[in-house]
């Protein structure tokens, strides 16, 4: 079976969608982090990548 994130591109790379299960998985390969750490940094920043990205990093 391939992978199918390893083509996968987000639609807006600067935003994640997380209704779209193939994006989160996307981004928590991305952003090395589970689903769970996602969807709460999601919560507590937004959907931005970038403040994602910072949430995660700040949390380490």
């Amino acid at each position: 079976m391939p992978d199918e994130l390893n083509d996968f591109k987000p639609l807006d790379p600067g935003r994640i969608l997380d209704e779209d299960p193939v994006e989160l998985r996307y981004w928590c390969r991305q952003l090395q982090c589970d689903e769970a750490e996602l969807r709460d940094a999601i919560g507590k920043v937004g959907n931005h990548v970038a403040a994602v990205r910072d949430y995660l990093a700040s949390r380490e």
